[in-house]
């Protein structure tokens, strides 16, 4: 239905010209789902963009050609490729948020799209958008449609992104990663939701994304992408199941799941490197264990081989299997009962939480009285020791990081705080001044957006003394720079980094600076608050690797707050399980993830998206 012969994309920057997209072909059949994946900076984005012609003012496509049913969209006058998006081929934003109008109705915005491809005005056109908010699953559609984006939830906002899109029965739909960040439950109905009305519509689908289990549930087709190009290009179950390109072995084997457990994850070393340079061989030359002089001498073109795979490396350039790829680690085989971490703690509780309760007022009135209370955290009980990982699991909204933080007690005058919870014996919430800054030192905070949570204004050093000046004060200004750079080597970045500012960082780095930050006061408890969210899964599984070495290193304790099923699988000892501000299981990672009890944990378990393991 739609091929794509050589595409090339390139962007003016600061920088220098970044080549985004170089020379990308593929062909979308009808009815099809084809999934474009890998690291952020690799391009898919962009590709998403320069097919629908929406490049930014430093952007234009520079080479190749997009044929939609015999019609080059690239050749097509700007008024005819309005005409084409919408209706031929329309695309769900990555970021809902961001995408929808803040000051239009949400029936407003879809009715736009109707009004704009179809015959249907007015009354006509709103009752459509009301048949497609009840189509994915909006409940009360005929009250929704005049709400306006912040009266609704993420996911609820996702389904809204998607009735746009499919308002006027495009033949394709692109999703750029249209499950990011999203709980599983709701994750598993926008799947449910984009293969059902794919069926009904008989449409194709370009599907964005780095989640590959997603893409093994979903997909006909895989390309894998890499810096600008595509690296390799096969069928979903020969992708998983025999992945030829180093790049897509290591990244597979990066995921991380119970079958890892005790080992180390494949991180990849290195980052996508940069596009605003001409490169003389293969890009994934320095990160690849299998780099020759070859691959350095001369671009691998993307060759052809006899079982439908298509894959750009030098292994292959006679079409034949070559010896087995280096794979960066080791899928791990045994089972939790053959994991010594899962032997029961001994000792007393670093932590003890005892029917621990978050209450937030609700104030009306002219004098701002008490007239009800928001209960996010209601009644909820653990305990968490020394070196053991405590995983608290649960949709958002369910509580989780409110416990976090008024562990911290930063929650002190928002929110009325009962129960107890004791830090080494000492109740948390009866500390103040001097006492309070000491139980400071033992417990501290990774933040879920570390861009949000690191000022932009401080360079790294000053960041990462901040802490340690203020929580100990004692230590002298020679000592906290050694303190600091040891940290930087602990994590994995340069000691140059210290000069610089956050924005100057990746995804990845500033995850790292933010811990960093939390262990420079030498905690023995870290509240770990999605620090896995968002990020790419090679850079997913060098955060990974560099939490559990300092477990194993240093006995600190995590409290690690998550939605993603296969971090806790890899990483916890035990989970707790929030609904609605209450622990509805609670337990050993073994006896939850293998025998939950609770409807709600099965629930859970049922909707995260499995990825087969080759051998």
């Amino acid at each position: 239905m739609i091929a794509i012969e050589h595409l090339s994309t390139e962007l003016q920057s600061d920088s220098g010209l970044v080549r985004a997209v170089d020379t990308l072909s593929l062909t979308i059949a009808r009815g099809q789902t084809f999934a474009l994946v890998g690291e952020s900076g690799c391009g898919k984005s962009m590709t998403a963009l320069s097919i629908l012609r929406l490049l930014p003012d430093s952007g234009r496509v520079v080479a190749g050609s997009v044929n939609m049913d015999g019609v080059d969209l690239m050749a097509l006058p700007e008024q005819r490729m309005r005409d084409v998006r919408g209706s031929k081929i329309s695309i769900i934003f990555q970021e809902p948020a961001t995408s929808l109008n803040p000051v239009m109705t949400v029936g407003q915005q879809i009715a736009e799209v109707v009004a704009r491809h179809t015959t249907l005005r007015g009354e006509a056109a709103r009752s459509k958008a009301t048949q497609w908010l009840e189509r994915v699953g909006i409940p009360e559609a005929a009250r929704r449609v005049d709400n306006y984006p912040f009266q609704l939830s993420g996911g609820q906002k996702q389904r809204v992104m998607i009735a746009i899109a499919l308002a006027a029965e495009p033949d394709l739909v692109i999703a750029d990663e249209p499950t990011t960040a999203l709980d599983v439950t709701i994750q598993a109905q926008i799947l449910d939701l984009l293969k059902e009305l794919q069926q009904s519509q008989k449409m194709a689908m370009l599907l964005i994304t780095h989640d590959l289990a997603v893409v093994s549930q979903m997909a006909h087709q895989v390309a894998l992408m890499y810096a600008g190009q595509i690296v390799e290009v096969a069928s979903a179950p020969d992708f998983f199941a025999r992945p030829l390109h180093p790049y897509a072995v290591n990244l597979l084997d990066a995921l991380p799941d119970a079958h890892q457990r005790g080992r180390r994850l494949a991180a990849i070393a290195g980052s996508v490197p940069a596009l605003n340079q001409r490169f003389t061989g293969c890009r994934f030359a320095d990160r690849c264990a299998d780099a020759s002089a070859l691959c350095r001498s001369a671009p691998p073109v993307l060759q052809a081989l006899p079982d439908g795979h298509a894959v750009r490396c030098v292994l292959y350039r006679d079409a034949q299997a070559p010896r087995l790829v280096t794979r960066h680690g080791e899928i791990a085989q045994a089972a939790y009962a053959q994991d010594h971490a899962s032997d029961a703690p001994s000792g007393q509780a670093l932590l003890q939480v005892q029917d621990y309760r978050v209450w937030f007022p609700i104030r009306k009135g002219l004098f701002q009285r008490t007239v009800g209370y928001v209960k996010a955290v209601d009644g909820v009980s653990f305990q968490l020791h020394s070196g053991r990982t405590l995983a608290l699991v649960g949709e958002s909204g369910s509580g989780k990081t409110t416990v976090g933080k008024a562990l911290l007690q930063l929650l002190r005058g928002a929110a009325t705080i009962t129960g107890q919870a004791h830090l080494d014996g000492q109740s948390l919430g009866s500390l103040h001044g001097a006492a309070l800054l000491q139980a400071r030192r033992a417990i501290q905070i990774i933040f879920q957006d570390p861009f949000a949570s690191l000022n932009p204004r401080m360079r790294v050093s000053e960041l990462l003394q901040e802490g340690v000046a203020a929580l100990q004060p004692h230590t002298s200004a020679a000592d906290r720079l050694a303190r600091v750079e040891n940290l930087l080597d602990k994590v994995g970045l340069p000691r140059s980094s210290l000069s610089r500012y956050p924005h100057e960082f990746s995804g990845g780095q500033r995850q790292r600076l933010a811990i960093a930050r939390a262990l420079a006061v030498e905690p023995r408890l870290i509240v770990a608050d999605e620090p896995t969210s968002a990020l790419d899964v090679s850079v997913q599984a060098q955060i990974l690797n560099l939490l559990s070495d300092l477990q194993k290193e240093l006995g600190v304790a995590y409290l690690f707050i998550t939605h993603n099923f296969g971090v806790v699988e890899y990483l916890a000892h035990d989970i707790a399980v929030m609904k609605d501000g209450k622990l509805v299981e609670y337990g050993s990672a073994e006896q939850v993830l293998t025998h939950p009890q609770h409807a709600y944990t099965q629930t859970l378990l049922r909707a995260v998206p499995r990825l087969a393991r080759r051998a």
